[in-house]
């Protein structure tokens, strides 16, 4: 196993926040309890009990790993994280590389997943509507109007695309936010009425925005069956990538323990072309 070594962070001497402090702020904001999900949220790797600058980024792979130790991180937040239901859970190969490079490093690994997709200030779904410029729909909630939701969780969010016509319009927007072009399935000069969005791999809730009366379903990914879903239903959609529907809740997230606790936080996005 190669140990990194980490370069010194120039100013590593700045505010700290006590890793449990941290962990405990970020499962309440988050609300973490809440969710059934498919990976453990919250603390994953445990590393140095004081933590004085964090790299965020969607997915805790070998490279954004080792950008964080470049950086002199402590501690490394992310979206995707590890330790997957139904995964092999032997430490080999690619897990072995990145555990390894942890755990050289004294790293901190933070991972949040479905509770960073559903929040309605920092989550996934809420700042791709600010990045495309959707206006979610207002559902009456506890302490306010909260965004209106279908699906398991609320995951996925209803609204408008105010100044836009068709889908075509749509299509051009979001190659033009997320510079990449998308997957577009249905008619291009399909009026758009409501919008439903979920970030990610999402492909599979497509019937769920459907019968809530989507006209349009924007998400990451699409499958095999999700063509000929859209075909027959009349609801046109949007394949904008899994990392690029996702690269601004993590970094809205980093920003959010910045201000709130002073410490450094580094936004590293490490291209994904999925």
């Amino acid at each position: 196993m190669t140990k990194l070594a980490r370069t010194p962070d120039p100013i590593d001497a700045g505010p700290g926040v006590a890793r449990d402090a941290l962990v405990a702020w970020l499962a309440e904001a988050l609300r973490v309890a809440r969710f059934k999900d498919y990976c453990p949220n919250g603390l994953q790797v445990e590393g140095r009990q004081e933590i004085r600058h964090i790299v965020t980024g969607v997915t805790a792979s070998a490279a954004l790993l080792e950008a964080a130790i470049k950086a002199g991180a402590d501690t490394v937040l992310v979206h995707h994280g590890w330790f997957w239901r139904n995964e092999d859970p032997r430490v080999i190969g690619t897990r072995r590389r990145r555990l390894g490079l942890a755990l050289a490093a004294d790293l901190n690994l933070l991972a949040y997943h479905l509770p960073l997709d559903a929040h309605p200030v920092w989550g996934n779904n809420a700042q791709l509507a600010r990045v495309l410029g959707l206006l979610p729909d207002a559902a009456p909630g506890e302490g306010g109007a909260l965004p209106r939701t279908a699906g398991v969780d609320g995951l996925i969010w209803l609204g408008s695309a105010p100044g836009l016509v068709t889908l075509g319009d749509l299509a051009e927007r979001v190659e033009s936010r997320l510079d990449r072009p998308p997957l577009v399935i249905g008619d291009p000069g399909l009026r758009l009425g409501s919008i439903a969005w979920c970030t990610g791999a999402a492909q599979g809730m497509m019937q769920e925005a459907v019968d809530a009366g989507a006209t349009v379903y924007i998400t990451g990914e699409a499958s095999e069956p999700t063509a000929h879903l859209a075909r027959e239903t009349g609801c046109g959609f949007v394949g904008a990538g899994h990392h690029a529907t996702e690269r601004y809740g993590v970094r809205a997230l980093g920003d959010a323990v910045a201000e709130q606790f002073g410490v450094r936080v580094t936004f590293i996005d490490i291209d994904n072309p999925v």
